[in-house]
């Protein structure tokens, strides 16, 4: 395949603005049809894709098969739902006074969206937000990972294959390619590391581009004194370890109260222990995607082993061919350790233990990540009051990862995890949309209480009913 030439992306801007405008016409209803067409290729094609993504990145059987299920839950859940997301809202007076105001507020759907995607799900986090923004009504222009090329090339002929219209199209490059993309489009998502999302904002901000950015993440889990410590351990392997370890919200670091830590370690350790490795059918954990990410998660190991910590499984690469890292969990952690401050993005698990409640809290927000967390309690109630005091855009409850299936919920993040979010039920497609506000008048006047036309006195009137009124309504609040 070859490399997209950055001096054709305006070329290929322009026709996508030029294709938007019948694509908007053809209404929620009309893009739902051509949506669903695309949904049965994705079906009908799951075997060959599922095949690409594993010989492309190493990926164990499981990990790669739930790339596609998730993108058809996303069509099936936004298509019929697109008409009620984006229809005109009527919205009510601010005021009295404003009663002679019809207010009316529409989505008016952005020309194209750039979507820059990343290298750990090829597939799924590129389309999670090409569908929402082909049903919102956009051109979409996606470029994939330069790593992780093939999978997204193939999806992309699907779309000619059901004869989609021309509102799609991928290109492929490194830096310069994506550069092009944010110099030309009309908005940004974009999925990878803090430190490129800071570069992208930039440069979108010399043309007041909007970005949606969701951008690294450490997320901690927090294992309450009165925790299911058996699910706990099996969630914090899972999530820990889930596509070796590559996932925006995988289990970085772990906090377990000093009166379940043995029993949780324990359990954890004899669980990883079990884990088989390798690429394909029959495997638990895959591989790294490249040399370079394996660095990196090597280099957070040693680091912690040198400075105190131990290796209870794991602690090195795996020999012989491909880019394999034994499952590690590490103890004897603290925060002056890289595997508890970097994202790792690898297969390692590192458990701290703690004494209070609010030590718990402290450590977990002592981060300058913010993308989701875990809370493990039978107490509900106790749970909820822990998670509202973590600084981060979703807090799961006795369960990891899971918040990313959940459509109604937005993903989003905090501080260095990103701006906006993704999902979020209706604000999922509106996101792709610019609010256009149609204020009607329904009694016309010779002339209105403001204008130069108008009696003198008629100004000083309504000017000093407007003060009565707003005074009036902030009564209840001087109690």
């Amino acid at each position: 395949m070859n490399w997209t030439d950055p001096s054709d992306i305006p070329g290929i801007v322009a026709q996508l603005a030029k294709a938007q405008p019948s694509w908007e016409r053809l209404g929620p209803e009309g893009r739902g049809q051509v949506l669903a067409r695309f949904a049965q290729w994705l079906i009908d094609n799951t075997g060959r894709i599922e095949a690409q993504l594993i010989a492309e990145t190493g990926k164990s059987k499981i990990d790669g098969g739930i790339e596609i299920p998730s993108i058809l839950a996303i069509i099936a859940y936004y298509a019929p739902k697109a008409a009620e997301f984006l229809a005109p809202e009527s919205r009510p007076a601010s005021s009295i006074a404003m009663n002679t105001k019809k207010i009316t507020v529409h989505q008016r759907p952005r020309k194209v969206v750039g979507v820059i995607s990343p290298w750990n799900y090829p597939v799924a986090l590129g389309y999670w937000d090409v569908i929402p923004a082909l049903l919102a009504g956009c051109s979409v222009l996606l470029k994939p990972s330069e790593r992780t090329p093939l999978s997204d090339e193939l999806i992309a002929n699907g779309w000619a294959e059901i004869g989609g219209p021309p509102v799609f199209e991928v290109v492929h490059g490194a830096r310069e390619v994506g550069e092009a993309l944010v110099d030309n489009v009309d908005f940004i998502q974009f999925t990878g590391s803090t430190a490129t999302g800071k570069k992208i904002m930039e440069r979108a901000a010399r043309r007041l581009t909007p970005v949606s950015l969701e951008l690294g993440g450490k997320d901690p889990m927090l294992v309450l004194p009165d925790a299911d410590v058996k699910r706990a351990a099996h969630a914090a392997v899972w999530g820990s370890m889930f596509n070796a370890g590559q996932t925006c919200v995988s289990v970085e670091r772990v906090y377990v109260h000093d009166s379940v830590y043995e029993q949780f370690v324990d359990l954890v350790v004899e669980e990883v222990r079990g884990l088989e490795i390798g690429a394909g059918l029959d495997h638990s954990v895959g591989a790294m995607i490249d040399e370079n990410q394996l660095e990196v998660v090597d280099r957070h190991v040693r680091q912690a082993v040198s400075s105190g910590a131990r290796a209870l499984t794991g602690g090195a690469r795996i020999p012989g061919h491909g880019s394999f890292y034994a499952p590690t969990v590490l103890v004897d952690v603290d925060h002056s350790m890289d595997c508890m401050r970097e994202e790792t993005f690898g297969p390692t698990l590192p458990i701290m233990r703690y004494s209070e409640e609010s030590e718990a809290i402290a450590l977990a927000n002592d981060s300058e990540y913010g993308l989701s967390a875990s809370v493990w309690s039978k107490d509900r109630r106790r749970a909820e009051r822990v998670a509202l005091q973590l600084d981060c855009g979703t807090v799961n409850i006795n369960d990891v990862i899971m918040n990313l299936s959940c459509l109604t919920a937005p993903h989003g993040g905090w501080k260095g995890s990103g701006l906006g979010s993704r999902f979020g039920g209706v604000d999922g497609l509106r996101k792709y949309c610019r609010t256009e506000a149609i204020v009607d008048t329904r009694v016309t006047l010779p002339s209105e209480p403001l204008w130069y036309s108008g009696p003198s006195w008629l100004a000083p009137v309504a000017l000093k009913s407007l003060t009565k009124l707003s005074n009036k309504a902030l009564r209840p609040f001087r109690r």
